[in-house]
């Protein structure tokens, strides 16, 4: 009896100690279809719920004063945030945590970060290439992306969606004229969002870290 007894005790520890590490594979990241109303692309039938949504095509100019965008981004998986480098609240702890994103993909061709500003006016070129220096953005993997107003808003509420992440069909302050957002938009290579995350908040950019490496271990 004794014997039963300490064999069951072993062979619970190994089933135990197995499943402790090898926990399975991960569950796949959602993939979100925010719905667009005013867009004329939207389906008529709201029940579809934005079903195959992807980020629109876009171009912007980075802080080496080179256009960047889409066609650029092929292939790779990208963290979007919107910001502006004079703002003194939440920005300087988003972008403290972007740093981290960065450090955890340093020289990762596959993985990009965008920063676009939500204040073109202020936000020239020169102003954002200042900003990303003091931040210790890498040029090649962190971008910060300027140019019209009205592209950057458009693309912020009816393609990222950054204001209402949940999935809704009236998402953002449409009659706002100004978007401050502590949002992280996680985009995988086929252009679809995967993940909001609060980017004030290190357990969700914690997060984020590991569901960039998961869509890193998909796409390999």
């Amino acid at each position: 009896m004794r014997v039963l007894i300490v064999a069951l005790i072993f062979i619970a520890g190994v089933v135990i100690a197995y499943f402790l590490t090898n926990p399975g594979d991960d569950k796949p990241l959602k993939i979100y279809n925010p719905i667009d109303v005013e867009s004329e692309m939207v389906d008529k039938d709201l029940s579809r719920k934005g079903f195959g949504h992807t980020i629109q095509e876009f171009s912007f100019t980075d802080q080496t004063g080179k256009p960047y965008g889409s066609k650029d981004l092929k292939g790779k998986i990208y963290v979007a945030e919107y910001f502006f480098t004079t703002c003194g609240t939440i920005c300087p702890v988003m972008n403290a945590e972007m740093q981290r994103v960065q450090a955890a993909f340093k020289g990762n061709e596959d993985f990009k970060i965008l920063s676009f500003t939500v204040d073109p006016e202020t936000d020239s070129v020169a102003q954002m290439k200042i900003y990303a220096d003091s931040h210790g953005a890498d040029a090649k993997q962190w971008h910060f992306l300027t140019g019209e107003k009205k592209d950057l808003y458009k693309l912020a509420r009816r393609s990222f969606f950054v204001l209402k992440p949940a999935e809704a069909q009236n998402q953002g302050d449409v009659g706002s004229d100004f978007i401050h957002t502590n949002y992280f938009v996680l985009v995988d290579t086929q252009k679809r969002i995967r993940g909001y995350y609060d980017g004030t908040n290190p357990k969700e950019v914690d997060k984020l870290i590991q569901d960039v490496q998961q869509l890193m271990e998909e796409k390999n």
